[in-house]
């Protein structure tokens, strides 16, 4: 009976939390529904009286938001790809190949991990101007087309690959590239989607590193664009809501597609050597 009682509880704390959580969001939503000027009322009204989309099409109208939607979009899936490739090949070598100073260069590594990330703004970004890059969609590729983080959860999971089926590929004549694009990277589907998810999350919600290199307002992701519109509309309640709706929509829908895997392959992730 105890323990029944605490498991009620501990699932009422979580609902309750949960509901927490999903209230600013819930509100979001319907505030961008609301005609001009009802979400600032008083009191406050949690639906609209009136539902109109007329804030969604001034978005992709009158400022042009879709180009920002399709900057993002495009800047997300190839930084995505791009890693997921550098960063399986990364692991799998740290994981499985012998090399001098293997593991120094992965404590190394691992060291580096307690750096800020504001830290090496300014030196990638002196970097990226003497190679040509800033205000290009170059300046936001190259800093995310590798990432220690990806790399030691692709490792920590290529840990777990039996090392006999490698060698049994290795005795068939296959070479490491061959081992690793038909073996090892079938046998880390889940942990792959994992590590996608993570970096086009990322990648989409990134506001700081794209607003330092792109002066271009073409070129602006979403996020930036997003940021210029309150200052152009702070008091646009409801526009800037529809924005807002628009930002968090796709990567919400991706997590929920792709929870299944992305569940799979954190619990893949920890291994012990």
């Amino acid at each position: 009976m105890r323990r029944a009682a605490e498991t009620v509880a501990l699932h009422a704390a979580l609902a309750a939390g949960a509901a927490l959580t999903l209230v600013p969001l819930v509100w979001m939503v319907s505030a961008s529904f609301m005609p001009a000027g009802e979400a600032s009322a008083l009191p406050p009204r949690w639906l609209p009286s009136a539902p109109t989309l007329e804030h969604y099409r001034a978005l992709f109208t009158r400022l042009d938001l879709a180009r920002h939607l399709a900057n993002s979009a495009l800047l997300a899936s190839a930084v995505t790809l791009i890693a997921l490739a550098t960063n399986s090949m990364a692991g799998y070598a740290f994981a499985k190949l012998r090399f001098a100073g293997r593991d120094r260069l992965f404590r190394l590594l691992l060291a580096a991990l307690v750096i800020p990330a504001q830290v090496a703004m300014l030196p990638l970004f002196l970097l990226l101007r003497e190679l040509g890059c800033i205000n290009t969609y170059w300046a936001v590729v190259i800093p995310g087309m590798a990432s220690i983080f990806g790399i030691f959860l692709f490792r920590q999971h290529a840990l777990a690959i039996p090392d006999a089926v490698l060698d049994a590929a290795r005795i068939d004549g296959a070479g490491e590239f061959r081992i690793y694009r038909t073996l090892v990277l079938f046998l880390s589907a889940p942990i792959l989607v994992t590590l996608g998810v993570f970096t086009f999350m990322g990648t989409w919600n990134d506001f700081m590193w794209p607003l330092i290199v792109l002066a271009d307002q073409r070129l602006y992701t979403l996020p930036v664009a997003l940021a210029n519109l309150a200052g152009e509309h702070v008091q646009d309640t409801e526009l800037m809501m529809a924005g807002a709706v628009l930002t968090v929509l796709p990567v919400t829908l991706l997590f929920v597609c792709l929870q299944r895997y992305y569940l799979a392959g954190i619990m893949a992730g920890g291994v012990k050597e």
